[in-house]
């Protein structure tokens, strides 16, 4: 009897240090954000493809490279560092455009397509809230894309550099202007920047409109996402035969004057100066557009608290 009545004292014991593990508040965040990852594998897949694409090219291209740095060294100082890392540039380039095209798709299907297959009454059955499972799938386009595609990029631009310090010394041509002229630890700061500042923070109401709208239309989720700007846009147009919305939609797509000031003609990601964090945090359009992405988000909970499948 009394070592009966000492082992349940034990097993309750134990099961009281096993449930705060159990149900830990970052647990259900985290393994929701792994079955985004295993169940879009675009997530990852499209930016590396856009990157091996563009190695592909520039392998190519490595041919004429002892050419192209011979006429280079009568450059100047400046113009030698602009036709170094244009190539550079334009990888980082594809591969942010790529990762944002696949952003925006995913955020399409992202709750369209739960309701879409039906799996929507299976999830609901888990104990994962609406809440946590909106927010798991914001953070795909806020966090998850821009921490893989500076992770992409920085590699790609590595092994392009590997790659071309290979060609000139093969052809007899001399590295240093390459490695001198080229900061790519630089380039590496203000590609993460961008992308903290414009693919996570300036375009999340972009990324909350295109939630809300997948957890709302039944069918044809971008022309539901596209069609209600359009019509605001033309209605303005002919009502007031102004261009406010589309100018507002156009300054929110393109980045913003805060997010990243480049000099006029210049598409150098190198010059530090570049940053600009300050003028950027207290901008009225960083934090408006923080509040509209929050509302979007909360609508969407709401939205598939209620909806079901299609």
């Amino acid at each position: 009897m009394n070592t009966q009545s000492n082992a349940i004292p034990d097993s309750t014991l134990e099961s009281q240090g096993i449930a705060p593990a159990v149900l830990s508040a970052t647990r259900p965040m985290y393994w929701s954000v792994r079955r985004e990852l295993w169940e879009y594998r675009s997530i990852y897949i499209a930016p590396l493809a856009g990157a091996a694409l563009f190695l592909f090219g520039f392998l190519i291209s490595t041919i004429h490279l002892p050419d192209k740095m011979r006429a280079a060294l009568a450059l100047n100082p400046v113009e030698q560092r602009k036709f170094i890392e244009q190539p550079y540039t334009f990888a980082a380039l594809l591969i942010m455009a790529t990762a944002f095209i696949v952003g925006v798709f995913y955020c399409l299907d992202a709750l369209h397509g739960e309701r879409r297959d039906r799996s929507i009454l299976f999830w609901k059955s888990l104990p994962v809230s609406d809440l946590t499972t909106v927010l798991s799938k914001a953070s795909i386009p806020l966090v998850v894309l821009p921490l893989v595609t500076f992770a992409i990029t920085v590699v790609t631009q590595w092994i392009m550099l590997l790659l071309s310090t290979a060609v000139l010394l093969g052809s007899g041509v001399s590295v240093a202007t390459l490695w001198t002229q080229l900061p790519l630890f630089q380039m590496s700061l203000m590609l993460l920047y961008h992308l903290v500042a414009i693919h996570a923070l300036w375009y999340a109401p972009i990324y909350g409109w295109l939630l809300l709208v997948s957890g709302w239309a039944r069918r044809a989720a971008f022309l539901w996402a596209a069609l209600p700007l359009l019509t605001i846009g033309v209605v303005e147009k002919i009502a007031f035969n102004t261009s406010h919305f589309a100018a507002m939609l156009e300054y929110r797509m393109s980045g913003g004057a805060e997010g990243v000031a480049f000099p006029p003609g210049s598409m150098s990601m190198d010059p530090l100066t570049h940053l600009t964090p300050g003028q950027f945090l207290i901008s009225p359009g960083l934090w408006i557009g923080l509040a509209v992405a929050a509302a979007f988000l909360a609508a969407a909970v709401r939205l598939r608290r209620h909806q079901g499948p299609i």
